[in-house]
């Protein structure tokens, strides 16, 4: 094969990969930036119920995330290590997802919570099934950083494109399949119908795009593990590898504050500012900003460490929120608002890619430290804490509607509490969320510099040498 179809080759290769990440974040946003809003508003289901419901679907992702990571470090198909699940997590999760915002059935009382219960854990599952599967591939493609951090920004890329899709064109789509107007400016707001056609795009979409994925790439290093699920092996991982809980904690964090903004925005433009379709302009600030943050670390890292670059990101997601805060009055131009949302993006969208190359490099730190590699238990921690920060968001904005005396059917004629509690969610705490991360992040997380350069350089000699080994077998 020639260098030039091998490069030609890369390049489908990794952009085939990066697609996949389209399907993942269109369930991605529906899930985290519209769910709560079809639950309070269209279900009318207690924000107290929710407030129990969420953290017990965490307890449980707790095992169950971990467990599919065993899983696939144990996969003997034919097509693969990962490719299989991700087949078949995106099927299922597509399946979840439509039977999540749809009551088809017209159930009612208790019926519904318990419908509405199993729903949302079964969606927590079937995403494990696609996502672990697939962020756990960066590390099998090479180990090299710079190589992992073009991977890593080419399926940020892609993700940033599927959440934009989502937060772009729901807000528009609401304007033309709504039939409910908000009583006091007349203007369409979300309804059952609204999210019953997001969610039918997102669900066909997810699937179009895995299937995608998965027939283009091809898998490399990717030999099945031979042990069985033992929670004494993630136990001995967590324990062991100190800076993956450390990266748990600081990545938690920087997450929740992001989950902030995207899940509370419905709210605020609905209810605080009175036009939900203003939205859209919104987020396609925050839109193109994403595209611009994917170019952050590559020329920052002809200037300075990676490490540095990832405190900038984190710096600058947080000045575009304080931005946003001293603006907030003059929100109905969108200009100011808009723009300081399109410098949190820049910063939230490099952040990102750094954290998967955290991963992988957490990774290798800890086949440096045990002696094996764990890299789907490892990236399961991924979707975890992603959760985690999805649950954090969802205890603080059930807990201020809640105690705001929010009603869903009032829209923005809602009392001066609750558009006083929004605004604090949306505009004050992501910015206190993203400047605790930054600060355990500088001060706590050591795979940088001298140490992560000995690591990588032994576990490339390692990888080099099951290679020649397997060459002469």
């Amino acid at each position: 094969m020639s260098a030039e179809k091998k490069k030609k080759d890369g390049v489908l290769k990794y952009l085939g990969y990066g697609v996949g990440a389209v399907g993942l974040d269109l369930s991605y946003g529906m899930f985290y930036s519209y769910l709560n809003k079809y639950l309070t508003d269209v279900l009318k289901l207690s924000a107290n119920f929710l407030l129990v419901l969420t953290p017990l679907a965490r307890i449980w992702d707790g095992i169950n995330d971990p467990m599919m990571g065993t899983i696939v470090d144990n996969t003997h198909f034919k097509m693969g290590k990962y490719r299989p699940w991700i087949l078949i997590g995106a099927f299922s999760n597509a399946v979840i997802l439509g039977l999540l915002f749809n009551n088809l059935f017209g159930l009612s009382g208790t019926a519904l919570y318990v419908y509405i219960a199993f729903m949302y854990v079964f969606w927590g599952m079937t995403n494990t099934l696609a996502d672990i599967p697939y962020w756990s591939m960066v590390p099998s493609f090479t180990s090299d950083p710079g190589k992992r951090s073009i991977i890593a920004t080419i399926a940020r890329t892609f993700s940033g494109l599927g959440q934009g899709i989502v937060q772009i064109g729901a807000p528009i789509l609401m304007g033309l399949v709504s039939v409910t107007l908000d009583q006091k400016t007349g203007e369409p707001v979300y309804d059952a119908r609204t999210f019953t056609v997001l969610s039918l795009i997102c669900s066909v979409g997810l699937i179009l795009f895995s299937t995608i994925c998965v027939s283009t790439v091809r898998e490399r290093h990717v030999t099945p593990s031979g042990e069985k699920f033992s929670f004494k092996k993630i136990f001995t991982v967590a324990k062991n590898n100190d800076q993956l809980l450390v990266f748990m904690l600081f990545a938690m964090l920087s997450n929740a504050g992001f989950y902030m903004i995207s899940g509370v925005g419905a709210y605020y433009f609905d209810v605080v500012v009175g036009d939900s379709a203003s939205q859209s302009s919104f987020n396609t600030f925050g839109a193109v900003g994403s595209v611009l943050g994917l170019a952050v670390i590559p020329i920052m890292m002809k200037f300075t460490t990676r490490r540095r670059t990832y405190q900038f990101s984190l710096i600058l997601a947080i000045a575009g929120y304080l931005g946003m805060l001293l603006s907030a009055k003059a929100v109905n131009s969108l200009t100011t608002f808009g723009i300081s949302n399109l410098i949190s993006q820049i910063g939230t969208a490099s952040m990102f890619v750094s954290q998967t190359v955290f991963l992988a490099d957490i990774v290798d730190y800890g086949e440096h430290k045990m002696g094996f590699r764990a890299e789907s238990i490892t990236f399961s921690m991924k979707g975890f804490l992603q959760k985690m920060a999805y649950t954090l968001q969802t205890i603080i904005l059930y807990s201020g509607l809640s105690i705001s005396h929010y009603d869903g059917n009032l829209h923005s004629a809602n009392p001066d509490a609750a558009k006083t509690s929004i605004s604090v969610m949306m505009l004050v705490l992501p910015m206190i969320l993203m400047i605790l991360s930054l600060i355990i992040f500088s001060f706590k997380f050591k795979l940088h510099g001298e140490t992560m350069e000995k690591i990588t350089a032994e576990i490339t000699a390692k990888r080099e040498m099951e290679d020649k080994l397997a060459e002469n077998n």
